[in-house]
């Protein structure tokens, strides 16, 4: 399983498809949601609105 670049944290499928669609689609490590949103300086709460819309319009990153 991955882990979170910079806290270790285990990462789930959410954490690995946020970071390929904000970040890098190619990339092979990751960080979690909480230091994601830490990098972009925002709130964790915004970065899931923003998963679920993109969920929402069939993003397959996000199933």
């Amino acid at each position: 399983m991955d882990t979170c670049m910079k806290c270790g944290k285990e990462l789930t499928q959410l954490d690995r498809g946020a970071y390929r669609k904000f970040v890098n689609r190619g990339s092979t490590s990751f960080l979690c949601k909480s230091c994601l949103a830490e990098k972009f300086g925002i709130k964790e709460r915004v970065l899931d609105e923003k998963i679920e819309h993109f969920r929402k319009q069939g993003c397959t990153l996000f199933i």
